[in-house]
């Protein structure tokens, strides 16, 4: 019988089954060997149970304002954390529904799901199935992330997450890991956590979310860029209602209640305080003063903390609502004046000059174009414009900072440092510029201090100083008077410069240095009678904090911006001390002085205040031009509140040259529509806009001294009564004291 031969098909079967069967076991041997590899660590640690006992998520520090709101935040990571209890059970329910239906079945790790990305995603090219990551491999993810691992990284990755993800749900139960992932997940725009990315894309708290507005945020989870409803409102939209009908499909919410939510707008109010943050210098300032509270708790043997880590609570004294007010304010002032001062810089050929110089520095570069954000009065703006035009846009235009404080204490009531903290952060409430006439009162003060009264009779009379490089000052109004002289009280109110030169040289430059040096103001010279014209440099936060002692009684806080400090749980790690004032004037001198400055509103450079502004408040304060028109000064106060406002160009060089660039033009009027503001709020004026209750007899220069005195006989019997010998180091008679017609009256005078 012959032999049959062997099939030939038979054969190659058996030998691609060996094959097979040799690769799987292959496979199995090498995949368990990497698991174990994975899991002894040669991949990288893996932390164990009591590490996961540990878990927290890096949480951005608050900060808030005196009302309450939310002004800016200091983090690594943008995430603040929430409880349990913060979180609506629609939201939980979108979440697993898109994310993770099983999540309350499987141990961290669902083989069904991985089974189906296998057929589907894999086998198929199905890339709608979605992933086989659960909730609390994504958590781990979020926590740990992945390291690369050259070929075999993401089989790697997914290893170690499935091994961490399985001794998390050792140790955590199911709602405390959904909590872990709900603060730990990323939105994009450097948002982490649900907490923030609900504040960020709808201006609210987690725990005030609605339904369609938890879907928009649970559909940003598949892509935080393709589905941000700021960047893609339309696809947004699009995830938004899948979600809405994947809740629909697991009988989350109805049929026709998914209908009804799918026809809602997105409905988004988007909320970035790194961009968009009305409080952008003053939260700046309070940065520098937590880190230095930090230390200061750390110096003294207290826990230490990581302002960008551990989620602390920041209460400030800053009043929002003001803030705004003034802001709003200043762009729409600044918005005409800055019209004017284009047509000027114009007009005077200044545009061309700077041009004509800037073309030859920047070698050609002047004509690259770019589309860049800019800042104009009206707003940011996003523009197509040249290297040259952008330089020149910034180099023209006019700033305005605004200082609000309580004096009583020195609270902040309200800081801008500038028009735009994003687009321009240098901030002029810290920056040195001219003081111009608003230096005077603290001049006025020292001759009060001296034992000059209001109704002492100052010159008015041009002259050269030759000892002062033929230094020749002149009136604001270039008028001046030889043959008569002004009352002191009159020269402050209307802010005149040749009488207050005389008052200089009669009080005495070593005097002024002492005032100076007790207002912790920058010193002149001990012989510079410029100083008393404002000719020194000084800030707007020195400027403010030295009207404060006067509005103060003399006494003198140190502005303060935070009242207290808590850890993310709430316990208090710093509050606000109460320290004693430094006094720099006697009270008798501040209540002249201030009866004086009350006259600069009533009939002086800042009447404007009342005939134009139409502000009834009783106010005292000052306005400040500096000779070029380069600073625009003005600062009111009350006993309650000293609001400083100084508006100028980045440089000096850049100005009026008109009166537009006064400062009754160009600075008060954003302080007029702030008060014009507190007093139509019942809250705010009756807090601030409080009466000065001064003494009567602080009055009485109105009733005693006529504001120009006549030389001659009068004058004769002025220098008869006068009660001060003449100095020897004076340039200008001693011509001073009250007259014999206000002795007569004040011996006289009926109570009133």
């Amino acid at each position: 019988m012959a032999k049959k031969k062997p099939n030939k098909k038979n054969k190659n079967r058996k030998l691609l089954f060996r094959l097979i069967s040799g690769a799987l076991s292959l496979a199995i041997l090498l995949g368990g060997s990497l698991v174990l590899l994975v899991y002894g660590g040669a991949f990288g640690k893996l932390p164990r149970k009591t590490d996961l006992q540990q878990l927290s998520n890096e949480e951005a520090s608050l900060v808030y304002s005196a009302d309450d709101r939310l002004i800016g935040k200091y983090f690594a990571e943008n995430r603040t954390n929430i409880g349990w209890d913060d979180v609506p059970q629609h939201l939980k329910e979108a979440l697993i529904a898109t994310e993770d239906r099983r999540f309350y079945e499987h141990r961290g790790y669902d083989t069904r799901s991985y089974l189906r990305v296998f057929l589907k995603t894999i086998l198929l090219g199905d890339k709608s199935s979605g992933g086989g990551s659960t909730i609390t491999q994504q958590l781990v993810k979020n926590i740990y992330g992945r390291k690369k691992h050259a070929v075999l990284g993401l089989v790697i990755n997914k290893m170690k997450e499935v091994i961490i993800a399985s001794r998390i749900e050792e140790v955590y139960s199911k709602d405390e890991i959904l909590l872990l992932y709900l603060n730990s997940v990323p939105f994009g725009e450097d948002v982490y956590g649900i907490e923030s990315a609900a504040h960020r894309y709808f201006n609210k708290p987690v725990r005030s979310l609605r339904i369609h507005e938890s879907a928009v945020l649970v559909g940003m989870l598949k892509a935080n860029t393709l589905y941000n409803p700021q960047l893609n409102p339309e696809a947004s939209l699009q995830r938004r209602n899948t979600v809405i009908s994947l809740m629909a499909d697991v009988k989350c919410i109805s049929a026709g209640e998914a209908a009804r939510l799918k026809e809602l707008p997105l409905g988004t109010d988007y909320n970035n305080l790194n961009k968009d943050t009305p409080a952008g210098y003053f939260v700046y300032r309070v940065r520098q003063r937590v880190e230095e509270i930090i230390d200061e708790i750390e110096g003294a043997g207290g826990n230490s903390y990581d302002l960008e880590k551990d989620g602390l609570r920041i209460y400030t004294t800053l009043d929002m609502a003001m803030q705004e007010q003034a802001i709003s304010t200043a762009a729409q002032h600044l918005e005409g004046m800055q019209e004017l001062l284009d047509r000027e810089l114009q007009r005077f050929g200044d545009k061309k000059r700077w041009y004509d110089q800037h073309r030859d520095d920047m070698n050609g570069s002047d004509t690259v174009v770019n589309t860049v954000q800019v800042y104009d009065h009206g707003g940011i703006e996003v523009r197509t414009i040249s290297r040259i035009d952008s330089l020149w846009h910034y180099y023209r235009m006019l700033n305005a900072a605004v200082l609000v404080t309580d004096p009583r204490d020195g609270s902040v009531l309200t800081w801008i440092g500038g028009n735009n903290y994003r687009l321009l952060p240098f901030d002029m409430v810290r920056s040195h510029r001219q003081a111009a006439s608003a230096f005077k009162p603290f001049l006025y003060a020292t001759a009060l201090e001296e034992g000059f009264p209001p109704c002492t009779y100052l010159e008015n009379s041009e002259q050269e100083y030759p000892g002062y490089d033929d230094w020749q000052p002149q009136n604001y109004d270039r008028q001046s008077t030889p043959d008569s002289t002004v009352a002191m009280w009159y020269a402050l109110a209307h802010s005149m410069n040749l009488p207050t030169v005389d008052l200089y040289f009669r009080t005495g430059g070593r005097n002024l240095v002492g005032t100076c040096n007790r207002l912790d103001l920058p010193v002149p010279g001990r012989d510079e009678p410029s100083a008393a014209l404002g000719s020194i440099d000084i800030s707007l936060y020195e400027m403010v904090r030295a009207y404060g002692a006067i509005a103060n009684g003399g006494k003198m806080h140190e502005p303060v911006m935070v009242n207290r400090i808590t850890d993310a749980n709430g316990n208090e790690i710093y509050k606000r001390r109460d320290y004693r004032p430094r006094e720099v004037f006697a009270k008798e001198t501040t209540d002249q002085l201030t009866a004086m400055l009350q006259q600069v509103v009533e009939q002086g450079t800042a009447e404007g205040l009342r005939t134009r502004f139409g502000v009834e408040a009783e106010l005292a304060g000052k306005t400040g031009t500096a000779g070029d028109y380069s600073d625009a000064w003005f600062v009111a106060y009350t006993p309650a509140l000293v609001a400083g406002t100084w508006v100028g160009a980045a440089l000096p060089e850049v100005h009026f040259r008109s009166g537009n660039g006064a400062g009754s033009a160009l600075a008060m009027p954003v302080t007029a529509g702030l008060l014009r503001y507190i007093e139509q709020d019942s809250r705010l004026r009756s807090r601030y806009l409080l009466p000065f209750d001064l003494p009567e007899d602080n009055y009485d220069f109105m009733d005693e001294c006529e504001p120009w005195h006549r030389k001659g006989v009068e004058g004769f019997f002025e220098r008869l009564f006068s009660g001060k010998k003449e100095k020897k180091d004076t340039l200008s008679t001693e011509d001073k004291s009250t007259t014999l017609r206000s002795l007569i009256r004040k011996i006289f005078k009926k109570k009133k």
